[in-house]
């Protein structure tokens, strides 16, 4: 079976600014936590299961050791931030329900992307007490400073009962799929289907891969321009060099596109509404374009 996304990670300078953006979109974002290799999120829940999760480096000198000591996941978010810069979107994470045998599956294909990562952290569910979540890790290579692909496996997940914080006062309902860039969508379109565990299909200039819950689109940048318009620029952060794979905008399923329209008015961000869709730029706290469709 082609497997779920999970969710995706976009790297920000604060997650002071991340949250102030994020509020700013008509989203509930989640309070803070904290990693204990040095980073920490606030996630934006979504009704269908998937979520965002913003990261900053809170801690950077444990960051730093555990990026030096073979962490995976700090150690490619260290890439990222020096090839990209403080905002972007940074990984595509699906899920697993074994991690150990995701990264097997990954070697064998020829895109083992390092040790596997187990780790907890603390969580407080809606009544106010608090748990303990838990993680297993497998990561895939992209060859891209700018973009990573891993699958997630919980083995204490987090609480279910997260209502409060899948309502979204821009009638986001959940993620109908990601738009991703490169240069060559053929020379990523192996490593993305070992990901995915699904066979993509041709689209003009490149490639979509369906999963169960959203779709995945690697497409050239002039496909990628045509899709989001100006905030097309906003792609890439300040990255000099062209990437195999980086990521270029989040697209979002909403209940009532008016409503999402006046409210991103009513808080003066800028977008641009086209038919049954509006685009507004990636912004500080905002690493990737969001794409609003009915």
């Amino acid at each position: 079976m082609p497997r779920l996304i999970d969710h995706l990670v976009l790297p920000v300078s604060s997650l002071v600014i991340a949250r102030a953006r994020l509020e700013r979109l008509g989203f509930t974002v989640a309070p803070d936590a904290v990693h204990p290799f040095g980073t920490q999120n606030a996630c934006v829940f979504l009704a269908d299961g998937t979520y965002l999760e913003p990261l900053s480096v809170g801690d950077p000198v444990k960051a730093a050791e555990t990026a030096a000591q073979g962490n995976e996941f700090t150690r490619r978010d260290r890439i990222f931030r020096d090839a990209v810069g403080e905002d972007g979107f940074s990984a595509l994470v699906v899920s697993s329900q074994d991690a150990v045998a995701d990264r097997a599956r990954f070697a064998s294909a020829g895109i083992g992307g390092g040790d596997l990562l187990e780790f907890s952290r603390g969580a407080r569910t809606a009544d106010g007490r608090d748990v303990v979540a838990s993680f297993r890790l497998a990561f895939a290579e992209t060859e891209s400073k700018a973009f990573f692909l891993f699958a997630c496996e919980r083995l204490n997940p987090l609480p279910a009962d997260r209502a409060h914080l899948e309502r979204h006062a821009n009638a986001v309902l959940g993620l109908r799929g990601l738009l991703l860039v490169a240069e060559r969508p053929k020379a990523v379109q192996a490593v993305l289907e070992t990901i995915l565990d699904a066979a993509a299909r041709p689209v003009e200039h490149g490639f979509l891969i369906e999963a169960p819950n959203g779709f995945v689109s690697v497409e050239e940048p002039r496909a990628v321009e045509a899709h989001l318009g100006s905030a097309a620029a906003s792609v890439g952060g300040t990255t000099e060099v062209a990437e195999p794979l980086q990521g270029a905008a989040l697209i979002f399923a909403t209940g009532d596109l008016a409503v999402t329209a006046q409210w991103l008015a009513d808080k003066d961000v800028a977008f641009e509404k086209s038919g049954t869709r509006i685009v507004v730029a990636a912004a500080p706290g905002q690493g990737a374009a969001f794409v609003f469709e009915e």
